[in-house]
């Protein structure tokens, strides 16, 4: 056994990822850049307030790295796959990046153009933060209509349209100098399990895995992608075990470098996910990762756990159960993306330019409203929409609020009360959809609905009286399917308690996937017509209130077409 020296804890430090809690810099982090060597951090919606205050908190990020004697600036990641998953916002302030649609409403919208464009501007938004490396795109292909972690994440379920989104994604990232990084390899798209709580297993082979899974990832890897997120799920009929794809030499080294001739930089996914940690621990799995071959090893919340696993990896090393000359061949590769990417440290120590930055967010919020309204699409098989009127009160229904995944469920939510019931709370999204409808007709009287949710003499009365009924669905597919039972009721209702008018007063709107007004229109088939804005996001549901009143036209296509369950458990 050796001893390790501190150049080689210098090594060991730049082959992990962490992040921290609050927006200044905080004791844990000091530590672990100052005398573990941290040579890479993560930020969250947790240390993000505006545009000017995460700059602050970079600039003495890398500040502390370089009198530290760090040879190479700090990467700073976030994970801003615009849509959903938009680490690098500020609710409510609008301070921080702008809201851009996500995967699935951009593939709405049929341009890979407006992908490029949307996906420059976020990257000019985040290098003026000082951030420089991007956990996206999603490369995953949606073949589960059940998937609970990528769904809208994914650009769809055909892997070749998936793949020209992701290129264009990834092009217009690394020409804004911020490393991008496709996820979550070799594909999460086909299960429905979450692998933040559990361990996916997808029952497919390799061929069936090249065939689908596995064309996005080629692509950007033709095109030398900076680096590539490895995913936690399973894959027993292609490396014969139960061993997570971010810890399994047999996807990481053999498939990903050796068969698909990956040279970049490859990145595990969070190693404090259920799917690894509930049985390797972080710590063991961030072994594990180095050991099968992974560049950096992510652990995005806890302190003892990120010292843990960088005590662990000098174990390792001191024992030789991990190379140091495997190491200083994989810390090449982090020297390249740095190079690349962070740039001198004059670069990273650049002041803020408060004007720049306040004119890119003026020119993108008019790119942010164009892309959202060309996304809204009309479900195939619903009736023919028509805009709906203006004159008369609106009855609003939307889904009481429920945890999607922790990818996507903001903590500041506040779901449950103290006794952990769920509150029957519509957040902060509904409310500015009720919002927006409310500047367009007279009154508005906003349902939040459960399952349970007694349709009342009273509620009868005002669906008559209205001119518009609007009823969202956040998730309505399988577990979610009494949302599309209470949509039947309240259909019923309006078709009978109003002969003038009746279903054509009504329109129903997918806040997220479209797969539950999907499945509805393709089974039973829907009487009132049906549109989709594929996230909840308050750009969305605004874009979408202007097509309901006839002021913008519905001009996107439904990029999904599966509706049944696919090969996962």
């Amino acid at each position: 056994m050796t001893t390790l020296s501190e150049e080689q804890r210098r090594e060991i430090g730049q082959h992990f990822v962490f992040g921290f809690h609050g927006h200044e810099v905080s004791e844990d982090i000091k530590t672990l850049i100052k005398d573990y060597h941290l040579g890479n951090v993560i930020l969250f919606k947790r240390n993000v307030q505006s545009i000017a205050q995460v700059h602050r908190l970079v600039h003495e990020l890398q500040l502390l790295a370089k009198e530290a004697a760090h040879t190479r600036p700090l990467m700073i990641g976030i994970d801003q796959e615009n849509g959903l998953v938009s680490a690098f916002r500020a609710i409510p302030s609008g301070e921080a990046g702008t809201q851009f649609p996500g995967a699935m409403a951009v593939a709405a919208t049929g341009s890979v153009d407006l992908a490029s464009e949307v996906t420059a501007a976020t990257a000019q938004e985040l290098r003026a933060a000082g951030i420089n490396w991007a956990y996206s795109p999603v490369g995953d292909v949606n073949s589960d209509p059940r998937n609970p972690v990528i769904g809208v994440r994914s650009f769809g379920d055909d892997a070749g349209t998936v793949a020209r989104y992701v290129q264009a994604v990834s092009a217009a990232l690394t020409s804004g100098k911020v490393a991008p990084s496709a996820k979550h390899f070799p594909g999460h798209g086909n299960t429905h399990v979450d692998s933040h709580l559990s361990l996916p297993r997808i029952l497919v082979d390799k061929a069936a895995l090249k065939a689908t899974e596995l064309v996005p990832f080629e692509a950007v890897i033709r095109d030398g992608i900076a680096s590539i997120m490895t995913g936690h799920m399973a894959l027993p009929l292609v490396t014969g075990d139960d061993t997570p794809c971010s810890l399994s030499r047999a996807i990481t080294t053999d498939l990903l470098r050796g068969e698909l001739g990956y040279e970049g930089v490859i990145v595990t996914d969070c190693l404090e996910m259920e799917a690894v940690a509930e049985k390797y621990g972080s710590e063991g799995g961030a072994v594990l990762s180095l050991q099968a071959g992974a560049d950096v090893a992510m652990i995005c919340h806890t302190f003892t756990r990120h010292v843990g696993a960088i005590k662990a990896t000098y174990a390792a090393v001191e024992d030789g159960r991990i190379s140091l000359e495997a190491l200083k061949i994989s810390g090449t590769r982090i020297a390249q993306m740095k190079d690349k990417f962070a740039g001198t440290w004059e670069d990273v120590l650049a002041p803020f330019d408060a004007a720049h930055t306040a004119q890119l967010k003026k020119d993108h919020s008019l790119l942010s409203r164009r892309a959202y309204q060309a996304s809204i699409s009309h479900i195939p098989n619903s009736r023919p929409f028509v805009r709906l009127s203006k004159i008369g009160p609106a009855v609003l229904f939307t889904p009481r609020m429920e945890n999607i995944n922790p990818a996507v469920d903001d903590p500041e939510g506040q779901l449950r009360d103290a006794a952990g019931r769920l509150r029957n709370t519509a957040g902060p999204s509904y409310l500015a959809f009720a919002a927006a409808i409310a500047q367009r007709v007279p009154a508005v009287e906003h349902v939040v609905y459960t399952p349970q949710e007694e349709i009342t003499d009273a509620l009868k009365e005002n669906l008559r009286a209205a001119t518009s009924v609007i009823f969202a669905t956040r998730n309505g597919y399988e577990r979610g399917a009494w949302q599309v039972e209470y949509l039947r009721r309240i259909v019923d209702v309006v078709r009978g308690a109003d002969s003038d008018g009746g279903p054509q007063k009504m329109v129903a709107v997918a806040t997220c996937a479209p797969y539950d007004l999907l499945s509805e229109a393709a089974g039973r088939g829907l009487e009132v017509p049906a549109l989709a804005t594929y996230e909840f996001t308050i750009p969305a549901l605004e874009a979408v209130t202007a097509a309901i009143y006839g002021e913008a036209d519905v001009v996107g296509s439904i990029p999904v077409r599966n509706v049944t369950a696919a090969a996962g458990v």
